[in-house]
């Protein structure tokens, strides 16, 4: 079994879709590691040589930011949003989403289950007073 970047590659799968499994390479980044290290993107990873798996982590390890680094990036970011208040970083302390959606119906996965409140809704039979 291939491991690149701390990552198990499924063995019976084409190597150009097993980088995928990598946080942080897409089919764009996958292709242009495959061309690089010049390995055929429909050889699967069971069928790779030792020679091609180094040659891919090396070239990995080099040109990408993967996996923890990017991940650990991606939390500063955030964070600095929220530090310096602009509104994405109060977005993303509040749980809403950040660029631009309706909330007013949707956003259920980003808000998470509906919260009951009382006296919410139409209540049959009550006249205003």
């Amino acid at each position: 079994m291939a491991r690149i970047a701390s990552v198990d590659l499924p063995k019976g799968k084409p190597i150009k879709v097993a980088l995928q499994y990598i946080y942080g390479i897409g089919p764009s980044l996958s292709q242009k590691a495959l061309t690089a290290t010049g390995i055929a993107p429909d050889i699967r990873v069971k069928d790779l040589t030792e020679e091609q798996v180094g040659q891919l982590r090396s070239i990995i390890d080099k040109e990408f930011k993967v996996e923890g680094d990017l991940r650990r990036e991606i939390q500063f970011n955030i964070k600095r949003l929220i530090d310096i208040g602009c509104t994405r970083g109060v977005r993303h302390r509040m749980g809403l989403p950040v660029h631009g959606q309706r909330t007013r119906t949707n956003a259920r996965s980003k808000k998470g289950a509906r919260k009951t409140v009382a006296g919410r809704g139409q209540r049959r039979g009550v006249t205003k007073k």
